[in-house]
Order: structure tokens, then C-alpha cells, then sequence
């Protein structure tokens, strides 16, 4: 039989072989784990600086003016098209009446500086013709004037031989007189015509400067009208996009300015992240590598997203006071680079849950 004592010797080697196999399992297993978070951490980075992101549209009226009537809450979705708020028009409407008055007044300013024309031209014919007549007249009287000249002279000379009664002179002196004063009058007659055409020429040429000076008149008019009306459609403010409005700070009969910010509208069916990482993260980082996105306000869920783009600037450049390590401050401190991850989620309800400026982790597939 054996003794208590060598019962006591061989208990310790028991124990110091289990404790060995104990021992050599963590080992094996801390290498692999290691050896798993190596190998895991060389093609994969992941950051919690990052949250989702959405365009957000401003709602701003063109024109200022009283709010008549507001046709939206806080947090309702709307479509584009559908109509936000009324301004009242009453001033804008009598903008346009007074816009339509004026272009009528240039159109018939046109109207009547056309006619005027018409009427210088129809002058300027009667004068051409008048003109040509009194020519025509001019050469028919100085035949008749030479003619009674000739039977003057004749008869002056017959008289003298007592050939002739001196009625006869008196006959021919009267008629050479006659013929000197048609010729006279025909030939006053072309001037004062051709004072007119040259008067006619000049309304002529007055009557269309207004016709340019009426049209440009119009045309301005119907800017101003075309302005006046544009601003008459601004008084109904319509959606700009489909998406969910914010909290609608404005009440009727409030007065507001153009271009005032009235509230947003939240494109909440296009949705992305935006993930800071490190510059020393960003190594193996392009465009196409997949990405696990964890929301912190839904942990149940998953999401896939894809890169869609990398900053072509670290996002400290881009503050209002960017670094400057030039002026002496040589502490490095590690810069992050904002990245697009587009959501790749076909589950409608799970992304009607996401709201931009949540939180999130993300974890990208570099290899």
C-alpha cells in the first residue's frame, strides 16, 4: 500500500498538467484572436465620427410682403408643386393694372407716331407731285412767254410803222404780261411745293424716331409688366422639392422680406453619411469599397452604403479660421477627411427612420 506521503507527491503533477493545458488553450486562442484582429484591422477602418446627412432646401419668398395664409405644419410632408404659404397680392395686383395701363398708353403712342408717318409720306407724294406739275407748267409758260414776247416785239415794230391800231400792241403787250405772270405764279408755286416736301421729309424723319422711341417704350412696358406679373405669381410660395418640412416659425399676417428664410424642407428620400476619418485611415480608402453603417438611434438595424466620394481637403480647411502650422506651432495633430457613403438600402421603412445629424459608426472594407 502506498503511503499518504507518496500520495502527496503525485497530487502536484495532476494539478500542473491541467494548469499546462489550461495555459497552452488561452495562449492559442489570445494568438488566434490576435492574429484575427491583425489581420481584421489591415483591411478594414471604421470610425464613430460620422452621422447622416441630407440636402435641407430653405423656403424663401421673392417678395416681401403680409402672410395671408399658411397651408402647412410642422413636420408634414408635402410634394413639389403643392402650395406653402400665400402673401397678400392686393399691391401686386394693382402693379400689374398699372404695368398693363402704361404698355397701352406705348402702344398707342406707336400707333399714333405710324399715322403720323403714313401722313408725311402721302404729303411727301402730294409735294413730288405738285413738283413735277409745276415743272411740267414752268416749261409750258416759258413757251407762252416766248411766244408773246416774239408777238410783242412784232407789233411794237408794226406799230411804229403804223401798220397796225394800237390795240393790237395793247393786245400783245397784255398777253406777254399774262404769260410772265403765270410763269411767275407756277414757278412759286414749285418752290412753296418743294418747301413743303422738305418740310414733310423732316416730320417724316421725326415720326419714325418716335416710332423707334415708341417701341422701345413698349418694350420696356412689357418687361416691367412681365416683372409684375412674375412678382404676382411669388405671392404663392409652392414646394421647391418633395420632402418633410421643419418647424414652421411664421403666423399669419406677419410681415416678411425677400429672401427672408421662412423654414426648410428635408429631402428625406435621398440620404447619405458622412464619415470623418483620420488622415491615417484614409491609406487604402477609394471610391466603389463597401461600408457597414451602424445608426446609433436604431442598433437593431444595419445598414450597407458604398464610398461615393472623399474631400479634396481636410475638413479643417474648410472652418472660418483654418490652422496655420507655418507660424511656428509645430504640433502635429492628426487631421480627419470627411467621406461620402451613399446608403444602399432597398427596405423603405428602415430609411424612412433616419433623420439627418444622427450618429453613426462605420466600418469600410479596404481590401
Amino acid at each position: 500500500m502506498k503511503t499518504k506521503k507518496e500520495e502527496e507527491k503525485k497530487a502536484p503533477k495532476k494539478i500542473n498538467k491541467r494548469f499546462s493545458i489550461i495555459l497552452i488553450v488561452i495562449v492559442i486562442l489570445g494568438v488566434t484572436f490576435g492574429v484575427y484582429k491583425i489581420t481584421y484591422a489591415s483591411s478594414h477602418e471604421s470610425t464613430d465620427n460620422a452621422q447622416v446627412d441630407a440636402d435641407i432646401t430653405a423656403v424663401n419668398p421673392h417678395v416681401s410682403g403680409y402672410i395671408k395664409k399658411v397651408y402647412v405644419k410642422d413636420n408634414q410632408i408635402v410634394k413639389k408643386g403643392d402650395t406653402l404659404v400665400v402673401i397678400d397680392d392686393n399691391e401686386y395686383f394693382l402693379r400689374v393694372k398699372e404695368a398693363e395701363a402704361a404698355l397701352a398708353i406705348a402702344q398707342s403712342n406707336l400707333s399714333v407716331a405710324q399715322q403720323n408717318v403714313n401722313l408725311s409720306e402721302t404729303q411727301i407724294s402730294t409735294a413730288d407731285a405738285t413738283v413735277v406739275g409745276a415743272e411740267a407748267g414752268i416749261e409750258e409758260a416759258q413757251i407762252r412767254v416766248w411766244r408773246a414776247q416774239k408777238d410783242f416785239d412784232r407789233y411794237s415794230n408794226l406799230l411804229k410803222d403804223k401798220v397796225i391800231t394800237e390795240q393790237k400792241y395793247e393786245q400783245a403787250l397784255a398777253e406777254k404780261q399774262a404769260a410772265e405772270k403765270q410763269l411767275q405764279i407756277i414757278q412759286q408755286n414749285k418752290v412753296i411745293a418743294s418747301t413743303r416736301k422738305g418740310s414733310s421729309s423732316s416730320q417724316a424723319r421725326v415720326a419714325e424716331s418716335q416710332i423707334n422711341v415708341a417701341k422701345a417704350t413698349i418694350a420696356q412696358r412689357e418687361a416691367i409688366l412681365n416683372e409684375a406679373r412674375l412678382n404676382l405669381s411669388y405671392c404663392v410660395i409652392l414646394a421647391p422639392t418633395d420632402g418633410q418640412v421643419s418647424t414652421i416659425p411664421i403666423t399669419v399676417g406677419q410681415l416678411v422680406q425677400a429672401g427672408q428664410s421662412l423654414f426648410n424642407i428635408v429631402l428625406t428620400h435621398k440620404m447619405w453619411v458622412i464619415a470623418n476619418f483620420k488622415e491615417t485611415q484614409i491609406t487604402n480608402m477609394k471610391v466603389g469599397q463597401k461600408v457597414d453603417i451602424q445608426i446609433d438611434a436604431f442598433p437593431d438595424d444595419e445598414f450597407k452604403g458604398v464610398i461615393n466620394s472623399m474631400s479634396p481637403a481636410t475638413g479643417a480647411l474648410f472652418s472660418i479660421l483654418p490652422p496655420d502650422n507655418a507660424t511656428g506651432n509645430f504640433v502635429k495633430i492628426v487631421q480627419r477627411v470627411p467621406v461620402r457613403i451613399e446608403i444602399q438600402e432597398s427596405d423603405l421603412k428602415k430609411l424612412e427612420k433616419l433623420r439627418p445629424g444622427l450618429s453613426a459608426d462605420v466600418e469600410v472594407t479596404t481590401k
